[in-house]
């Protein structure tokens, strides 16, 4: 903006009051019936919950990567206290290069938490001195000893001319500045002086853990991430390198195995594998894992945002049947989470029971009517008296009350569900053949779906249970005591009570056992005493059926009527906790149901996506001369589209020749060339070219391929459509 002025001077000008505001996260979360507050809310409560999960599933997979992560501490500490010991033996494990095997399983994308923590737990308590490596930034030799020595001495190396373009970035970047040549002489002349230099330094400084000598001489640690992708000539010639200088440099490896430790056998010929001294660490199981998390994250309610039967279905499915990874897993269940708090305005009451019941009386009138569509919510209208209706349907205040009332109910069902799920699995996992599952999880599903009282497997199970002697019922009843004894509800309070009663009356039961069995005996083999009288053939038949009939009605021993007893009263514990969430009023605030939704963004299908943007251009491009009603390519479209097109309407093999002529009418159409124009059809280099180009397209996509068949032709590797 220019000024026209006699005298010079300064002139401000005020920026536009209609400039457009940037939208930050929070925006998205508002609708357009709602102000800002209520979006901002929904977003504080799911970032709230977000970290929560994050943090707590940190917490819980370095507990469970503890034991493996403190042996693998204890080796790399005993391998540097070989080297201080003047025995034969000690002499000759000082030759090799101390090397642990490190068995994770195929679970690869939760590799890197596991590599992170080894690091951090190595440099805080054993040496500082830790390198970490990939196969794919080690192509070569000069390329994995560059990655070493950069990450242990911290400085830039000098490989080749090659590098000098890498180089000159990296220095850019002000991290690093001194160039050093790549050798591992190199490196034992730097360790040579960083470890005089921290021995002459504060003496007086010494770590609980390691002696004088090992402080001044601490491991130097490479940690080979992926093993199996790794060169297996790169990795020989290092590993001979580095036996060279195992007397000056105390080197120690970490392999990181996802597949077999006989990777090591293949990878490596013995004259090389001789040079190490393999130890051999195995971590849990990717399902285990999973397992613990699961019954931590997901069978808790610590955690107010839940996961219906099919979404935690698909959640499950995409873990056991493409990656076994749980890092995967928790980024699920935070999708599922951010897409729940996103297209759910009523999910400000997915949160803690207090702050829930202070955000029911808060809820604005337009929420009000939202509540009213829920489908639970209007089940519980229909079997309202029509007074009651009429004042929930219109009353806001009394509305407010009841949903506070009803949120309440929400929070003890959960509450009271988990503790009596545990307690269900754990009478129920010890049957053969698994009636309800070996995993509370698939007990949980069948939960979620529909009540589980109704199903044949339940049923079942109960009749197995039936037929437990009463050492091992009676040691089944004591765990689900401890179990429901960790809940602080006054139900289950009052279940742990009547469970005990049960237990003390089974102790009780030793002293009259054996005078019980002696009146069965007489009642059972009475009958049979008059049989032995009866010769009529009439007669006989008669006393049989009275036999059975009396077997059938005959008095059950205390033991049975006891443990008819004790299972009757769980099964009315489930009965009373176990039904399934969408039977609960409101329940749509907490659980997130969108299955398809998670199953799009998890489970992608690129090949889908790929021939959807070549039938349908303009979805993508979002040009109107692109549009078409009856699903054909416009000839206005891009080459690799018209040539896909016509590769559809070919057999399994294409002639390249007629496949270009096509090509051409339809390209010259789009230049708007007549029909009877000598120009239409006419092949010239430009259109030759692009078709080309189209084809090799193509052929990359993995649509066609060449063959050898004919020459002049290529074969198509796909049937059908979109």
């Amino acid at each position: 903006m220019s000024t026209s002025s006699v005298s010079k001077g300064c002139f401000v000008f005020k920026p536009s009051a209609k400039k457009k505001k940037r939208l930050g996260l929070d925006d998205y979360f508002t609708d357009g019936c709602e102000g800002a507050e209520n979006g901002q809310l929904r977003f504080r409560l799911c970032q709230d919950l977000w970290d929560k999960i994050k943090t707590d599933t940190e917490v819980l997979q370095d507990e469970l990567n503890r034991r493996i992560l403190d042996s693998l501490l204890d080796f790399t500490k005993k391998c540097s206290s070989f080297r201080h010991h003047g025995d034969w033996a000690s002499q000759m494990r000082a030759s090799e290069i101390p090397t642990a095997a490190l068995v994770l399983g195929v679970n690869v994308p939760d590799h890197d938490m596991t590599f992170q923590s080894l690091s951090e737990l190595l440099q805080q308590a054993v040496t500082p001195h830790v390198a970490s490596v990939q196969a794919k930034e080690c192509g070569a030799l000069k390329h994995l000893m560059k990655r070493v020595l950069e990450r242990l001495m911290d400085t830039v190396m000098a490989v080749g001319d090659d590098d000098d373009e890498e180089e000159e970035c990296e220095q850019t970047n002000g991290q690093l500045h001194t160039n050093v040549h790549c050798s591992l002489s190199a490196l034992c002349d730097w360790y040579s002086a960083k470890t005089k230099k921290s021995s002459s330094g504060t003496p007086g400084k010494k770590r609980s853990s390691l002696t004088l000598d090992e402080q001044q001489q601490p491991p130097v640690v490479i940690i080979f991430k992926d093993l199996e992708a790794f060169n297996p000539r790169v990795l020989q010639d290092f590993i001979l390198i580095c036996s060279r200088y195992v007397g000056r440099l105390p080197l120690v490896f970490i392999f990181g195995i996802a597949t077999s430790p006989s990777t090591i056998q293949r990878m490596l010929p013995h004259s090389v594998s001789s040079l190490l001294c393999i130890e051999l660490f195995q971590s849990l199981s990717c399902t285990q894992h999973l397992a613990t998390v699961i019954d931590k994250l997901i069978l808790s309610d610590h955690f107010p945002f839940k996961l219906n039967s099919k979404v935690l279905q698909v959640l499950i499915s995409i873990f056991l049947y493409h990656d076994f990874s749980v890092r995967n897993f928790i980024k699920g269940v935070q999708l599922s989470l951010l897409e729940h708090f996103h297209s759910q305005p009523l999910s400000v009451l997915c949160c803690k029971k207090k702050e829930a019941l202070l955000n029911v009386m808060q809820l604005s009138h337009h929420n009000l009517e939202r509540v009213k569509q829920l489908p639970s919510f209007k089940r519980y209208v229909q079997k309202q008296e029509p007074q009651e209706q009429d004042r929930l349907l219109n009353d806001d205040t009394h509305l407010k009350e009841v949903c506070k009332k009803l949120m309440k109910d929400l929070h003890k069902y959960h509450k009271n569900y988990y503790p009596v799920l545990w307690c269900l699995h754990t009478l129920t996992s010890s049957l053969p053949r698994y009636p309800l599952g070996k995993q509370i999880r698939e007990l949980h599903l069948i939960c979620l779906e529909k009540s589980v009282w109704e199903n044949e497997e339940y049923q079942s199970a109960f009749k197995l249970l039936k037929m437990l002697a009463k050492d091992e019922l009676i040691t089944l009843l004591q765990r689900c005591a401890e179990v429901l004894q960790r809940v602080k509800s006054k139900k289950m309070k009052n279940a742990v009570v009547q469970l005990e009663e049960l237990l003390s009356k089974f102790k009780q039961l030793d002293t009259a056992a054996a005078e019980t069995a002696l009146v069965v005996e007489e009642s059972i083999t009475s009958p049979v005493k008059n049989l032995q009288k009866k010769t009529d053939l009439f007669q006989l038949q008669k006393t049989l059926l009275e036999m059975n009939e009396s077997r059938r009605a005959k008095k059950l021993s205390p033991f049975e009527v006891l443990r008819n007893e004790a299972l009757e009263f769980i099964d009315d514990l489930v009965k009373s906790h176990l039904s399934p969430p969408e039977a609960q009023t409101l329940s749509e605030v907490c659980y997130y149901s969108s299955s398809a939704t998670v199953r799009r963004h998890l489970n992608a299908t690129p090949r889908t996506c790929i021939q959807a943007a070549l039938s349908s251009p303009f979805y993508y491009l979002q040009n109107e001369s692109l549009k078409t009603e009856d699903g054909s390519v416009s000839n206005a479209a891009p080459d690799i589209c018209i040539t896909y097109k016509l590769h559809l309407e070919c057999g399994r093999l294409i002639n390249l020749y007629d496949w270009l002529e096509a090509y051409t009418t339809v390209v010259s159409a789009a230049e708007g060339n007549d029909s009877d124009s000598d120009h239409i059809g006419k092949v010239d280099d430009v259109k030759h070219a692009r078709f080309i180009r189209a084809v090799s397209e193509l052929e990359f996509l993995g649509f066609i391929k060449s063959t050898k068949q004919k020459t002049d032709h290529v074969a198509r590797l796909t049937w059908g459509g979109c």
